[in-house]
């Protein structure tokens, strides 16, 4: 197999259109890539430059070859850049836990900076909520967490709030008998069934009195607003993305309720460098 030395050597003479633009542009002597590129003509049994003119021109054979030469420098580059990265301590993977109440154009755009910076480092994204949020961060599951603020946090937990909040309104299908309703009230809710969140770890921490359904996310609320069986609180960017037209918003007295969402990471377990330029980028 050719050397990094001796493929980088035809790519520049490739690219530069000559062997002394190439020798200039690496630092060697003319000689040196032309013996280069003569091994490498060599080694595959190929002729890649017709050389009957002044200055070397690629063959059909060559055009094929400086394809394959640049995929392969290209790979050696991006191996390089992991290596040295993993040397330095960035996380040969990275998970994110999300609530479904952040919608963020910030995330969206720092994670194509982030593709950009960290090109072949693993990233994996969750979606949880509340306490199965926290649970994913101490338990090491997840790096960082983007979740709904809540009034404390285990003292493992650093928490730091983003510049951004979400709306959560009431919604019931448009066949639901409060869709008709001009205004609802407290008494009106109690007497149909409450689509609520319910964490996987804490199911029962706060029961509601009546006719319950419950689910661990909001989407899953939301399919079953849509299905009729309930009224239920969800993110508005949520309806508007997965339910337009299918759901009808409730008047009801202090909804909808603007929600904050803290960034979650762990003292015991901080996030490498990938995780925490990550987290700087939402924070600013």
């Amino acid at each position: 197999m050719a050397s990094h030395e001796v493929l980088l050597a035809f790519v520049e003479a490739a690219t530069q259109g000559s062997f002394s633009a190439a020798a200039r542009k690496l630092g060697r002597s003319q000689s040196t890539i032309s013996a280069a590129v003569a091994s490498l003509e060599i080694d595959l049994n190929l002729t890649l430059f017709d050389r009957s003119s002044r200055k070397p021109t690629l063959t059909p054979a060559g055009h094929v070859m400086l394809q394959r030469a640049e995929d392969i420098l290209a790979a050696t580059s991006r191996l390089q850049i992991t290596a040295s990265q993993l040397a330095q301590g960035v996380e040969a993977k990275l998970t994110v836990a999300l609530s479904d109440t952040y919608q963020s154009d910030r995330f969206e755009a720092t994670l194509s900076a982030f593709e950009q910076r960290y090109p072949d480092l693993e990233l994996e994204c969750l979606i949880a909520e509340c306490d199965d949020l926290v649970a994913l961060v101490q338990s090491g599951r997840a790096h960082v967490a983007f979740a709904e603020m809540q009034d404390s946090y285990p003292p493992d937990l650093v928490s730091s709030t983003v510049d951004e909040r979400t709306e959560i309104a009431l919604f019931v299908s448009h066949g639901h008998p409060l869709a008709n309703l001009n205004s609802v009230d407290q008494d009106q809710l109690q007497q149909h069934r409450e689509l609520r969140l319910a964490t996987i770890v804490n199911p029962y921490e706060s029961r509601a009195k009546g006719r319950v359904w419950s689910a661990p996310s909001y989407l899953m609320l939301l399919e079953m607003a849509q299905g009729g069986f309930g009224w239920a609180p969800l993110p508005r960017w949520l309806v508007e993305r997965f339910g337009p037209g299918t759901l009808q918003e409730l008047n009801v007295r202090g909804w909808p309720k603007t929600v904050s969402v803290d960034a979650l990471w762990s003292r015991l377990r901080p996030p490498g460098p990938a995780g925490s330029w990550l987290l700087g980028k939402m924070l600013e």
